[in-house]
């Protein structure tokens, strides 16, 4: 059975994260990705993070899933040639190289286009046009300059950046949304076209409820929802808002059983209004459902404060699994503080392919993560990462190279 991107052949430029991360999910889905790395050398990621001496970090390999790796020195004539051959039979080339790199080695938009109209050139940058579009970012950067930084974490504190990866792997599905968007209409067109995604870009999409309550914080003065809300301060900027929902269902993280000694011990509860009845009567606060000060969600508003420390007088006694269960019965809406260990092991997960384990031939059999998109046609096959030039000799005989061809260019240090 084809896969959903079965056929299409992606030329990948990328290093790192973001621009592997689009292309792992492309490869995910079924296209044929060349990873192009420099021979001796590779992706950076190879050997940074090493758990192993002398074997691709999970770094690599958890970014590079279902590609073939290619060493070319683009730097050599033959080397050049290659990679010219290559454009005119691949469908897209995704690259995230500093600003202005790739017109230094010649593949200006212009001139790939010249050799393949219908070539797709995707793109990941820091910034779009602008003051910043010169400059090199990194996720942190990203994550600051798009907006993440200033409303993360608490309002005596500084700007916290988040674990996710929301600067780099945010902008690669972004990036992989944009290219098969570009693809779909090359079917009408026949052209192909650039298509760019800036990281501060992708995480102010990703932040957007902020700028919402950046513009209701301007016209109102205040943010109801907020911990400030009704007893602090409101500045001209939105706040950090610790652990509030940033929506209309007020929750926070709670205590439960065992967190003197397990950092993870917690649940994030809402008080979602058409439960509030519910959340009454498992905290046993009856009273709540009917007493003015608490009856309507408005009303709630000016209480959040002893009525999470009340309800988390109830999960302290219960461990996040044990509460979980119990407000689950009254469609109370409630997570778990899950840790990466429990993640890792968790057979649901495992099951439905979330996360998989692979065999490497030179790290063994190890745990990574898998396609988060299920199509029900089109079921993802997690293959592991390629080692440095490992596709090298097959994708070249297959642009037409023969065994001749490949000495000539091996001793020239092109591939």
């Amino acid at each position: 059975m084809n896969k959903a991107l079965t056929g299409v052949r992606i030329l990948d430029f990328t290093h790192v994260q973001s621009g592997p991360t689009c292309t792992q999910l492309l490869a995910w889905l079924g296209a044929d990705v060349i990873k192009v790395e420099r021979p001796g050398e590779g992706d950076a990621t190879r050997g940074q993070l090493r758990d192993i001496p002398g074997v691709d970090s999970l770094y690599f390999t958890m970014l590079n899933h279902n590609k073939r790796s290619v060493t070319l020195n683009t730097k050599k004539p033959r080397g050049k040639q290659v990679l010219e051959t290559l454009i005119k039979r691949c469908d897209v080339l995704v690259e995230n190289f500093a600003p202005g790199a790739m017109e230094r080695m010649g593949l200006s938009w212009e001139h790939i286009h010249a050799l393949n109209p219908r070539m797709i050139v995707a793109s990941v940058k820091g910034f779009g046009p602008g003051r910043y579009e010169d400059c090199k970012v990194y996720e942190n950067v990203a994550q600051c300059a798009g907006g993440a930084a200033s409303t993360t974490g608490f309002d005596d504190g500084p700007p916290v950046v988040t674990g996710a990866q929301i600067g780099d792997s945010g902008t690669g599905l972004h990036l992989a949304l944009g290219i098969v968007a570009a693809l779909y209409q090359r079917t009408h067109s026949g052209r192909g076209q650039k298509v760019l995604a800036p990281m501060q870009d992708a995480v102010l999409n990703l932040c957007r409820v902020k700028l919402r309550d950046q513009q209701r914080l301007e016209r109102t003065g205040s943010l109801h929802e907020y911990p400030q809300y009704p007893d602090g301060k409101f500045g001209e900027a939105v706040p950090r808002a610790g652990n509030a929902s940033g929506g209309g269902q007020p929750g926070w993280i709670l205590r439960c059983k065992g967190y003197e000694t397990d950092p993870n011990a917690y649940i994030y509860f809402i008080t979602q209004a058409a439960v509030w009845p519910s959340v009454c009567k498992v905290i046993g606060e009856e009273g709540w459902i009917t007493d003015e000060a608490y009856a309507t969600p408005q009303a709630r508003l000016l209480h959040l404060k002893p009525i999470f420390a009340r309800i988390e007088q109830w999960t302290m006694t219960k461990t996040k699994f044990e509460a979980m269960e119990i407000l689950n019965q009254y469609d109370i809406p409630c997570g778990p503080i899950l840790s990466m260990k429990e993640i890792a092991q968790d057979p649901s997960l495992r099951e439905s392919g979330t996360v998989v384990e692979v065999d490497h031939p030179t790290r063994g059999r190890h745990l990574t993560v898998g396609n988060p998109i299920k199509l029900s046609d089109s079921p993802t096959e997690v293959q592991r990462a390629p080692l440095l030039g490992e596709h090298t000799e097959e994708v070249l005989m297959e642009l037409g190279y023969d065994a001749h061809d490949l000495e000539v260019l091996r001793a020239d240090g092109a591939i």
